[in-house]
């Protein structure tokens, strides 16, 4: 979202649900970028965005996770992160750090918000990430890692203790994971990412290349603002676990789109 901040330089969270609710009124939503505090970054007052969000989106289940969260003035905290909206009801949610090597580029920390969405055709995990933007070796170690997440789940079949924190929900390995990768459709990391799990675990599949298979994904980055010498690209991707391909209907990237400096991605599944 570029904390909601648009081509034109103003920020406003208001117009991100507008649009949002224009091109596909969603059943969820995933959003990265959030910010809650910062006011040094060009346009930003500091409001608190996963507030605004969830205040434009009645009816909904919010969930943010900050990836960032660093002192602000007079005792608060400044947060960056992620966040997904659900209109359907939600089962666990889980709120995952991702690698944060040691590196000699500009980097922060990254996360990767998960929720179990109450579909109508049953549990479905639907998870959020925004990988690091600078250092490729972060990108590898952050890929290896939710590759690990998706393949050791708790899938809460254990019997036994039941009460309080120990309570089973659904938690099915069918999985939904979108986010900006910051990285092009050919890196090789992204070839990582959809390889097999040798545990037998469903492995991810690229929702554009089964829907469009042999057209390039189409670009979700500097389509509208961009320096010279630099090219639009796709970095923002929608991935689901292999099972989940008969229930894929639509793919779409909106790329008039001018509310943030990315374009955003809609899909349908049934």
């Amino acid at each position: 979202m570029q904390w909601c901040r648009g081509i034109d330089g103003t920020v406003d969270p208001t117009r991100i649900a507008s649009e949002a609710r224009r091109i596909g009124d969603p059943d969820v939503l995933c959003l990265q970028e959030i910010n809650v505090g910062f006011t040094d970054l060009p346009g930003a007052t500091g409001e608190n965005q996963a507030q605004a969000i969830e205040r434009e989106f009645p009816g909904y289940q919010a969930f943010f996770a900050s990836a960032v969260d660093v002192p602000g003035p007079e005792g608060t905290r400044k947060q960056f992160g992620n966040l997904i909206a659900s209109r359907f009801p939600v089962g666990r949610v889980m709120r995952h750090s991702l690698p944060w090597p040691i590196a000699k580029a500009p980097s922060m920390p990254r996360a990767a918000v998960e929720a179990v969405i109450q579909a109508p055709f049953g549990a479905l995990r639907v998870i959020t990430t925004h990988l690091e933007y600078y250092s490729r070796g972060h990108r590898a170690a952050q890929i290896e890692r939710l590759r690990e997440l998706h393949a050791t789940t708790n899938l809460e079949t254990a019997g036994g203790e039941s009460d309080g924190p120990y309570q089973p929900l659904p938690h099915p390995q069918s999985t939904l994971i979108c986010g900006d990768f910051n990285m092009p459709p050919d890196d090789p990391l992204r070839g990582r990412f959809l390889e097999a799990f040798v545990d037998g675990a469903p492995k991810f599949v690229d929702a554009w290349q089964v829907l469009h298979p042999g057209k390039p994904h189409p670009h979700t980055f500097r389509m509208h603002e961009r320096k010279d010498g630099q090219s639009p690209y796709c970095c923002d991707f929608i991935y689901v676990t292999e099972d989940l391909v008969p229930r894929l209907r639509t793919i779409a990237v909106d790329s008039d789109n001018r509310a943030s400096d990315h374009q955003p991605v809609i899909v349908e599944i049934a």
